[in-house]
């Protein structure tokens, strides 16, 4: 684990302007270091549910709420128009190909189907960092279209569909709990799964998030300001406060974290604070990150592809080639993107250890026939993503640069465009 964080530390340098990326590299490492000799335990998911629900899970919500703090566009349904998009149109018809493909050709039951949609619909926030926003900028009063449309869309979809996938694996777990029969479920899973649980979630973020807005720049009295005694974890804390307390209620904590994070991140633009907070939550998930590729890389040689065949290979080709190229190119047509930006967004939908998480946490609470397909397709899915997306992320989004810089009529980089290259 020393090792392979200090690699993790030297690798970017290499990897910034070549066709190559940091989780790539993690992946192989992990294979490696426990396909040798030695009596290391094996990281099998399948045999360790809960230990890989609670991993996948504080590197989610760490992602999440450094996802939120790093977006400078302020929130409407105009400038977010292509985030909705991906959310309402997208998402739904990812999961039904991707409950399709399971059907048809994995022979899944409905169960089982509608599980590995749901799994394999929302994109990453951990795995994603080369083509979201940059770090948080100071200025006094943001433009609407802050933050090219790109990394602006994949990093608010990331934040957003990791929470709004739960519904459709609730869904899956009632099914396999009760059958193919509505009329045992659909109110619960609509008025509670679908629709208090998000509310639930919306709110508690939003609360947290205008708390610590007020808390750390303008607190009442006497108080001091947090912002005046900067300490970094306190993104840790917020991001854990927000979390927990919409699970007691039994929300989403995935949707109040980020929630939370873009509230906080609205309270106050031009502070110093914003950047500290961002900075160290961003070393917690690179450190979460190190560790859960680690780990990833060696269940690839331990167990989790025990189900592999040639019709786990196809699906996994299929999902991240072209179910999630497809159904993006749908939600994005009449948006006044270009065809390029719409290439983009929709072409990297990086699959990564959300999906890990909800298959760990719908297993452990239903039974699903075909586990081991389950989790061969995920692993595979992953493998696929993290290598396709990790190659191309640098070149795409230099033609995606090169594109708008060209139509801004542009010779010069603008400070915005740096998500993929360090600043000249």
């Amino acid at each position: 684990m020393g090792l392979v964080a200090l690699v993790a530390a030297w690798i970017p340098a290499y990897t910034a302007r070549r066709p190559l990326s940091l989780p790539v590299v993690l992946l192989g490492f992990g294979a490696v270091i426990f396909a040798l000799p030695f009596d290391l335990p094996r990281p099998d998911p399948a045999a360790n549910l809960e230990l890989v629900e609670r991993l996948t899970e504080i590197g989610v919500i760490v992602a999440l709420m450094g996802a939120g703090l790093k977006i400078d566009r302020p929130f409407s349904w105009r400038t977010w128009a292509p985030t909705w998009r991906m959310l309402a149109i997208a998402m739904p018809v990812t999961i039904a190909l991707g409950a399709a493909l399971g059907a048809a050709m994995a022979g899944f039951g409905a169960a089982s189907a509608l599980l590995l949609g749901a799994v394999l619909a929302p994109t990453d926030p951990v795995l994603a960092s080369d083509v979201q926003v940059g770090e948080p900028e100071l200025e006094e009063e943001p433009t609407p279209n802050a933050e090219e449309d790109v990394r602006f869309t994949l990093t608010s979809e990331g934040g957003l569909n990791d929470a709004l996938a739960f519904p459709f694996v609730y869904l899956a777990i009632h099914v396999a709990r009760e059958g193919w029969d509505p009329s045992a479920w659909v109110v619960e899973w609509i008025g509670w799964d679908l629709v208090a649980r998000i509310a639930i979630a919306l709110a508690v973020g939003w609360l947290v998030g205008r708390l610590l807005g007020v808390i750390s720049f303008r607190p009442p009295g006497p108080l001091r300001a947090l912002a005046d005694t900067p300490q970094g974890f306190v993104a840790v804390g917020t991001t854990l406060l927000a979390y927990g307390a919409t699970e007691l209620l039994h929300g989403y904590g995935f949707l109040a974290v980020f929630v939370a994070a873009v509230v906080l991140r609205s309270s106050e633009r031009n502070h110093e604070f914003q950047t500290e907070l961002h900075a160290f939550i961003e070393q917690t998930e690179n450190l979460l990150v190190v560790g859960l590729l680690l780990l990833f890389g060696g269940s690839l040689v331990s167990g989790v592809l025990d189900g592999i065949s040639w019709t786990v290979v196809l699906i996994a080709l299929l999902m991240v080639l072209v179910v999630r190229p497809l159904s993006g190119a749908i939600a994005l047509i009449g948006s006044p993107l270009t065809r390029t930006e719409r290439f983009a967004i929709s072409f990297f939908g990086i699959r990564g250890f959300g999906s890990i998480y909800y298959l760990a946490y719908a297993l452990s609470e239903a039974r699903f026939p075909q586990a081991d397909t389950l989790w061969a397709i995920v692993a595979v899915t992953l493998v696929v993503s993290i290598a396709t997306h990790g190659v191309t992320a640098t070149p795409m989004m230099r033609v995606v640069d090169r594109a708008r810089w060209k139509r801004a009529g542009r010779h010069r980089r603008p400070a915005r465009s740096l998500g993929t290259e360090p600043e000249q």
